[in-house]
This record gives structure tokens, sequence and C-alpha cells, in this order.
């Protein structure tokens, strides 16, 4: 008995050992839970790729909430999270004139995705010069032809005051997610379509909202030349600014202002509008001189800090209007 107990456990044993000798190496399993990494410019932008990705990406925004993307500097995080990215969003029209360096330095190879991309874009309101070859090219402006007094662009990049412009971004962020993500393209998909329902209600109250304001008074001054899509789609006139569509450029001259005041006294508007992401005190010498008010900061080329009435684009939105409208009806 002993004999058959021993031949029976040296027969088992040899049978566990050649089958754990032929025995593949465990396959690895694709982990589900790595998430696409995506670098978005500046926080307006973030936050429509946000409304569109939920949480299945891993963002980071280079220009945060209350931050000037035109005088923006990249540090070396920035070009760490740049080379890390799958997917690059950006505005395009030149608003970020350090981006193409930012990007080379980095070594990135993110897609990169300009949301302006199928928008109508307004004429920057100084011109600006591009030869044809730079016109018929769909890159961004490389940052030192911006140096080069290129700063501002042929066009005015601040398309998202117009909510219809909105929407076209979030269409062009839903297909680019989809195209680099294609498992949750769907997600994307329905995020995207609920999202763009809130835009076209946003969209129908601010004509709502603007019906209250006589047409004589739809009248706009502000710091600098940010408002153009919004008064062109919601029936306002930019009657002055203090500096053009980007904030680093040159102030009006002395005579320029004194032009600017006597603007403003004639066209009898009772305020002027300060913003979140420029200096302010030439607007309020206007202001003091043409005899109106100043109105508190309206969100401009950055939305809010978190917890403010402008942490969102839908807040950002409501609370510029409803600050607009109440201070010109």
């Amino acid at each position: 008995m002993l004999r058959k107990l021993g031949v029976l456990f040296m027969i088992v044993t040899a049978g566990l050992t050649a089958c754990n000798g032929a025995a593949p190496a465990p396959t690895a399993v694709p982990d589900s839970t790595v998430r696409l990494k995506v670098v978005a410019t500046y926080s307006v932008l973030a936050d429509l790729v946000r409304n569109v990705a939920g949480n299945q990406i891993e963002l980071r925004t280079l220009v945060g909430p209350g931050a000037d993307t035109h005088t923006f500097e990249p540090n070396p995080a920035d070009g760490v999270a740049m080379s890390e990215a799958a997917l690059l969003f950006e505005n395009g029209l030149g608003f970020e004139v350090w981006l193409d360096d930012l990007y080379l330095s980095s070594d990135s190879s993110a897609k990169r995705v300009v949301v302006s991309e199928g928008v109508e874009p307004r004429e920057a309101p100084e011109g600006g010069h591009h030869d044809e070859e730079e016109q018929e090219s769909t890159e961004t402006p490389h940052a030192e032809d911006a140096q080069a007094g290129h700063e501002h662009g042929e066009f005015d990049p601040h398309l998202w005051h117009s909510v219809t412009n909105a929407i076209q971004m979030v269409k062009n962020i839903r297909q680019a997610l989809a195209n680099a993500d294609p498992t949750n393209a769907a997600l994307y998909q329905s995020n995207a379509d609920a999202y763009i329902v809130e835009l076209q209600a946003l969209d129908a109250w601010v004509f709502e909202q603007v019906k209250s304001v006589p047409e004589g008074h739809r009248k706009l001054v502000t710091t600098h030349d940010t408002f153009g899509y919004f008064a062109a789609r919601y029936g306002f006139e930019i009657l002055g600014t203090i500096l053009p569509t980007s904030t680093e450029g040159a102030s009006l001259s002395a005579q320029e202002l004194a032009a600017l005041v006597e603007a403003v006294r004639a066209a009898g508007v009772p305020a002027v509008f300060a913003e979140n992401v420029s200096s302010n005190a030439l607007l309020k010498q206007v202001a003091t001189e043409a005899g109106v008010n100043v109105v508190a900061a309206l969100y401009t080329d950055a939305l809010g800090e978190p917890g403010s009435e402008g942490d969102t684009y839908l807040k950002m939105m409501r609370f510029n209007v409803t600050t607009i409208v109440g201070a010109l009806k």
C-alpha cells in the first residue's frame, strides 16, 4: 500500500510540474482606468472640453482662471504636460502666440485641434498683415511672427462670446475626442448633445435679456476689444476700447482717449465695463472724465476662480449678460 501511494504521489507531482512548466506567461490586460491625457490652452476652452469628456480624460489647463492668455509665459511643467498629452485643444486665430514654441520645445506628438475651425472669423479692427501663404494656411501663426508685429493677427480670436460659436467649438471637441478615443465615442456624443441643448437655451436667453435694453443704449466700452462676436450676434455696437484685441497691445494716445471720452458723452451710455484679465486704470479715467459709471469686471478671456459667479462658461455668459443689461437699460 505504501509503495502504491508513493508511486501515485510521484505521478501527481510530475504531472503538476509538467503543467506548471508548460503554462504560458499571463497576458497583460489593458487598464480600462487609464484616461486620455488632454491639454487645453485656456480656462474657457477647458470648460467646454470638460463638458464633452466628463471624467473620461485627464485634463490640464495651461492658462487657468483669471489669467491672461495674451501675456501667458509657459513654465517647465507645461512642457512636460504637453509632451505627455495625446490631444491639444487650442483656440487658434492667433490667440496663443506662445503655443508653437512650447509645442516644439516639448517635443510633443499630441494631435493639435483648432476649435475655431468652422467659425466665420471676424476681422480684427486694427487689421494685421499676412501674406497669401499665411492666409491659406490652417496652422496657428508662429510666436516669432507675433512678436514681429503680428501679435493680434488678422482675425479677432474671442469667438466664444457668441454662444453659436461655442456650439461649433463643442462639435469640434466632440469629434476630436471620438477620433482619439473611439471606445468612448458614444459617451462623447451623448455629453455633447446634452450640452449643446443647454447652449441653445442660453443663446435664446441672451436674446430675450437684450430686448430690455433700448436699442440706443446697446453700446459697449470695455478695456480691450473682446466683445466683437458678442456685439455682432446680439445687436450691440462697440463704441470704443482702451486696448485692441490683445491686452498687451499699445494703449490709446492722449488724443485718442479724449476722443473716446467725447464719444461716450455723445452716445449717452450710462456705463463702461471693466474686465477680469486686464488693468482697468485707463478705463476708469475715461469713465471719470465722461461722468459715467465703471461696472465691475466682466469675464472676458478667462473664467473666474472656482466658486465665483463665472467659474463655468454657462455662468460666465449669464453673469456678463445680466451685468451688461442691468447697467445699460
